[in-house]
């Protein structure tokens, strides 16, 4: 039987949420014993009349003026971080970021603008650190502080720190640093109202409500290979943690689709099919050895090179026949896209470089105008301070090119979508060229200087590697086909389940969906897991073992979650209303204070586009889950819910 649910809610009536230490002492100035204080009412009713007291009286006249004088500063505080609470709710280092601000304004009252320093501990003392001591030390010695060391500084924030529910001790140690424990009753309250109300009001809030995050972007006529792999995988989780974080994400995919090499491509449709509005994806086969035939002939035939200019040109004048080969062209490609889309679960709307190649004219007259396109060796260009080459954004030859797209995009994305952040997921071989852009709009005002938004953010990654250490390729030197890459760690998957005897047990509906989990699944936590900056080696063994920090493990985590729920024969939503939360041991208090940092990793991740940040703590939160699922101490009661 179910115990009543016993959360902990506010009194009807006071006290209030917050009470406070002891903020000041001042010493009796005189030797001799001090009279006895005169009544609190006496001592203002002076102060209002400005009546001089005698000299022993002053102390007790200090204390009055000075408690009512810091509790004013907190009272304040208090007023602010409670009108913030719903901005932090959830994360637990901005909550007590709040409460150690409210310290360090009363221990520092003249340094101005001291922001917390707040962490995890990861050794034995604590939960949290507070770790302004040494800093505020640095500052405040020699001005005549009353502080000798950053020790008493240290013992100072922790004695003007508010009292608060969340917190069950503090302790100093070492030279200032604030320890502190968490209340496992705070602890399981918090948890179990993140329960009733849904993960999404753990979510972070980003200053910002609508993101373009430009990914995948692959060229069109040309298959996608592990090289774009990165970029999809990579720009859909940023996409998927802003949108979890309430922001509106605009997922764009800037495919290359225009360009001089659309006319050899169409003047060889033409050649191999007559009646090219009938050529379709299996006509014309692999799209990759199209597109290679057709730069052998551009490159070894003079007349057919001459033809595929001309198809350039009567391309770009808007010609509809040539308009709708290059249509059907596209729309090959898109059919081969999304094959790998729909294998990985991701979704993107296309505005490739057409889409803003009639607004290039528009955006390098404006700039022209401001001064900032000059011309050098025939080419019209943007310099940028500290970078030797300049920003090509016209060629000698009067043609645009990458850079002239990048700015009409960006310049879009800012004045037509109204984006606050604009996200390019890209290889670290392009950093230069959006820093170069970048700083052309700030230069053009069209971004702000520093790191203020509307702000763009450049995403780089590093290279798939092989198992020789090399660019991940076939054996034939060939790119390998991203639809073949993630087919095989499927297959993989499949015949590791029938080999368990899955097979006999399942429906082959149920074998195929778990396969298409685990395998794709495995693919993207692979690249996911690592710092997106550094190479990683694709191993398909590595990826579909079932041991160590692989999707497989977490996967087999929460299978053993959900059979736990399944065999328990509970209603979740009833255990959620009615349950109560217990966390007594040390295992379940563990697992309880992991939980409660998914909110400040998810922020941390999204402030600085790292995923793997997640990825550690989703394979820390499975590590812990597993042992305290095997202590026979913490396992599921009839009497209570337990973590």
């Amino acid at each position: 039987m179910l115990t009543p649910l016993t959360l902990l809610v506010p009194p009807a009536s006071p006290p209030s949420l917050f009470s406070f230490n002891r903020f000041s002492h001042f010493p009796f100035l005189p030797t001799s014993p001090p009279p006895p204080p005169p009544p609190l009412n006496v001592l203002l009713q002076c102060i209002k009349e400005g009546v001089k007291l005698d000299h022993c009286y002053r102390p007790y006249l200090l204390r009055v003026v000075s408690r009512r004088l810091v509790l004013a500063t907190k009272t304040q505080s208090i007023t602010t971080m409670a009108a913030q609470e719903e901005e932090c709710k959830g994360n637990v280092k901005a909550q007590l970021a709040k409460l150690f601000e409210v310290s360090l304004k009363v221990t520092v009252p003249n340094e101005a603008d001291v922001d917390p320093l707040i962490a995890a501990c990861t050794g034995k003392f604590g939960d949290y650190q507070c770790n302004n001591a040494m800093g505020l030390w640095s500052k405040i010695k020699g001005k005549g502080t009353q502080f000798r060391g950053p020790p008493a500084v240290g013992e100072a924030i922790k004695n003007n720190l508010p009292t608060s529910e969340m917190i069950d001790s503090c302790s100093v140690a070492g030279p200032g640093f604030v320890n502190v424990v968490l209340s496992k009753n705070w602890m399981a309250k918090s948890i179990q109202m993140m329960l009733i109300e849904g993960i999404d009001t753990w979510a972070p809030q980003p200053p910002v409500k609508t993101a373009v995050v430009d990914f995948s972007s692959p060229n069109i006529a040309k298959e996608m290979h592990v090289g774009h792999l990165r970029s999809t995988i990579i720009g859909d989780t940023l996409a998927r943690m802003l949108e979890f974080s309430k922001v509106k994400v605009l997922r764009r995919n800037h495919v290359g689709d225009w360009g001089t090499q659309f006319g050899m491509l169409i003047e060889f449709l033409f050649e191999k099919f007559p009646n090219f509005e009938d050529a379709t994806e299996t006509a014309i086969g692999d799209l990759q050895a199209f597109y290679k035939a057709s730069k052998q002939r551009f490159d070894s035939d003079p007349a057919f090179k001459e033809r595929a200019q001309q198809a350039v040109v009567r391309l770009q004048g808007g010609e509809e026949k040539y308009r709708r080969a290059w249509a059907q062209i596209c729309e090959i490609s898109r059919t081969e896209f999304h094959k790998v889309y729909q294998r990985l679960g991701v979704h993107l709307e296309e505005k490739g470089e057409s889409f803003y190649n009639p607004y290039i004219p528009g955006v390098i007259e404006g700039l022209t105008k401001q001064g900032l396109v000059e011309e050098s060796q025939g080419a019209r260009v943007i310099f940028i301070e500290g970078i030797n080459i300049p920003l090509i954004v016209v060629k000698s030859d009067g043609g645009f090119n990458y850079a002239s797209t990048d700015l009409a995009a960006l310049r879009y994305r800012l004045n037509e979508e109204k984006a606050e952040w604009i996200i390019y997921v890209t290889d670290v071989g392009q950093q230069q060229h959006f820093d170069m852009v970048f700083k052309a709009a700030k230069r053009a005002g069209w971004l702000p200087q520093g790191d203020n938004y509307p702000k763009a953010s450049h995403v780089g990654f590093g290279l798939v590697l092989g198992e020789d250490g090399k660019r991940f390729r076939t054996r034939n030197t060939e790119v390998v086909r991203l639809v073949d890459l993630l087919d095989e760690a499927k297959n993989r998957s499949k015949a590791a389940l029938i080999e368990r005897g899955k097979g006999e047990e399942w429906t082959e509906e149920e074998i195929e969906s778990t396969a298409d989990a685990v395998g794709y699944g495995a693919v993207k936590y692979a690249d996911l897991k690592n710092n997106r900056l550094t190479n990683y080696t694709f191993n398909f063994d590595q990826m579909l073992n079932d041991k160590g920090n692989t999707a497989v493990y977490l996967l087999y985590a929460h299978a053993r979650i959900c059979s736990i729920i399944r065999r328990s024969g509970k209603d979740v939503e009833e255990l959620k209303n009615k349950g109560t939360l217990v966390l007594e041991h040390k295992d379940e208090r563990d697992l309880g204070l992991h939980l409660l940092q998914f909110a400040e990793v998810v922020e941390e991740a999204c402030t600085n586009l790292l995923p793997n940040v997640v990825c550690d703590y989703l394979y820390s939160l499975s590590e812990i889950f597993s042992k305290f699922y095997s202590n026979p101490e913490c396992k599921v009661k009839d009497v209570a819910m337990k973590l």
